[in-house]
């Protein structure tokens, strides 16, 4: 017998023990950070994301098909389009609200919007279905637009405006009725929606540049006055 009660050579061997393990607890914990991040990327707001991209090369397939004129591939090019701007108006919603913002997140999404929208312009085009200057238009717009974006970013973010979400509305209607084998009244109907998205893309772009202007020098602005203060 060394005199010890039970309890405190118990007490005494988990102390050890818990000693044991803080000292490995920076590691550890380094590891269940890295766990979790893993983790949050394969978030709701994400895998639709990536379903976004992966549809795209399905949907350029479905438009080709059988010479790209046939009423039932444009059909199913149609649906897979349509789930494409489904995803896009629920996983920026979905990622905001229940906090699954990643950096993934934030380069994927605007990929997958511009590459499944810019796979149905250009296919469109290249069938003879919508002239190509409208198709420079629109992807012009959504690229230079997205340059300044990066440019005036060390002043700060533009934000999206009422007008830019009306605009890609009215874009995703005039080329999802452009996707189907529309005839008569329809075909003309659509003609007119692509015109208003035309405006609306072209008026969106143009404010966006004022906007970036308008941030621009006001972040020069405050630089300059903050400089001045600090040489004072």
């Amino acid at each position: 017998m060394t005199g010890v009660p039970a309890s405190a050579a118990g007490r005494s061997q988990a102390g050890a023990s818990d000693a044991g393990s803080g000292a490995k607890s920076p590691r550890s914990g380094k590891i269940v950070a890295a766990a979790v991040n893993e983790a949050s990327l394969w978030n709701i707001a994400n895998i639709l994301t990536m379903i976004r991209l992966l549809l795209v090369p399905g949907f350029v397939a479905l438009m080709l098909a059988a010479g790209g004129h046939d009423p039932a591939w444009r059909s199913f090019a149609w649906a897979a389009f349509s789930v494409a701007m489904i995803t896009d108006l629920f996983d920026g919603h979905l990622a905001r609200t229940y906090n699954l913002v990643t950096d993934f997140g934030k380069i994927a999404d605007p990929i997958a919007d511009k590459a499944i929208m810019g796979a149905a312009l250009i296919c469109l085009s290249a069938l003879g279905d919508l002239p190509w200057w409208v198709t420079a238009v629109i992807l012009g717009r959504e690229l230079g637009i997205t340059l300044l974006r990066f440019i005036v970013i060390r002043y700060g973010v533009i934000p999206a405006s009422r007008g830019g979400k009306l605009k890609t509305l009215a874009q995703g209607i005039a080329v999802g009725m452009y996707i189907l084998a529309l005839t008569g009244w329809l075909a003309t109907a659509r003609f007119w929606v692509m015109a208003v998205a035309v405006v609306l893309t072209v008026a969106t772009g143009l404010d966006y540049v004022r906007q970036a202007i308008v941030l621009r020098r006001q972040g020069i602005a405050e630089r300059e006055a903050a400089l001045e203060e600090s040489e004072a």
